[in-house]
């Protein structure tokens, strides 16, 4: 069985076709947020992490959140 690979929550985004505007718009948090979220600063409580999941269409357990687990 093959496995996507496991990649960092921008690279996420980008795949998905958005800017990170239109991503944090859509996620409904702020830009600022997002940014975060992507550095590694902060990490998305789970409900919102299985959003962005869905959002960029890609599986919530190959996603990399950064330094913080979820």
């Amino acid at each position: 069985m093959e496995y996507p690979p496991r990649i960092s929550l921008e690279a996420a985004r980008v795949n998905a076709g958005l800017q990170q505007q239109e991503a944090a718009e859509k996620l409904g948090v702020t830009p600022n947020t997002l940014r975060s979220w992507e550095r590694g600063d902060t990490a998305p409580g789970y409900p919102k992490a299985e959003e962005i999941s869905k959002l960029y269409n890609y599986p919530l357990d190959y996603i990399f959140f950064g330094r913080r687990s979820l």
